[in-house]
């Protein structure tokens, strides 16, 4: 059962204000360089009620330490090629590891990261590492079997809500929105998101 919504590609400051207000569970704040949605300065404003995720693309450890100490980050999402030595090495801090799903066979990697990683991502591939506002085929998730309760990710949109509601995998315990909730890179339509949050929350 969806129970968690994670808003991510944050980064103005009254955005983020209102959108904590919609009730969210996660917030996510990008700092890849390469991303439309790079938050290069701390925002005049971070959320409260929420957890602080801070997304990494193969960065290295002691910047991501130094982002958790200067963001106040809960969770570090790692949507790179970071390896579980790598995560190992982060230790103490919530991991949520992403991976670019196309078929059932892409699942294969995750085996690598059960015990790891606290939740995992299942992202469509695209271009970019993330936030392409792709999909992917949702039935291919039947396939996973691991231990690891994940995030339904990948170009997740407002006319997507009934088939949210109608996914059912006993491990996928919320969704990951994004670009299609967008009026620009990192400004979310707050109103769009309000009506979706309250539609698969029904």
């Amino acid at each position: 059962m969806i129970t968690k919504v994670k808003v991510c590609g944050m980064r103005d400051a009254e955005n983020i204000r209102e959108v904590e207000a919609l009730g969210i569970d996660l917030m996510g704040l990008i700092f890849w360089p390469k991303s439309s949605r790079y938050v290069a300065e701390k925002p005049g404003y971070l959320p409260t009620t929420c957890r602080r995720v801070g997304v990494f693309v193969d960065a290295d450890i002691d910047d991501i330490r130094q982002h958790i100490r200067d963001y106040g980050l809960d969770i570090v999402q790692l949507h790179g090629h970071e390896s579980p030595e790598y995560i190992k090495g982060l230790g103490g801090v919530s991991i949520i590891k992403a991976f670019n799903i196309a078929t059932a066979s892409d699942l294969a990697q995750t085996r690598h990261y059960e015990g790891l990683a606290d939740y995992f991502l299942f992202d469509a591939k695209g271009k970019l590492a993330g936030g392409n506002g792709s999909q992917f085929d949702w039935s291919v998730l039947e396939a996973y079997d691991g231990d690891t309760p994940f995030l339904l990710s990948g170009g997740i949109g407002p006319d997507d809500a009934d088939r949210v509601k109608a996914f059912r995998h006993d491990k996928c315990i919320g969704i990951d929105l994004n670009s299609r909730f967008e009026i620009a890179p990192a400004l979310k339509d707050v109103n769009k998101l309000r009506t979706f949050i309250k539609a698969i929350r029904l």
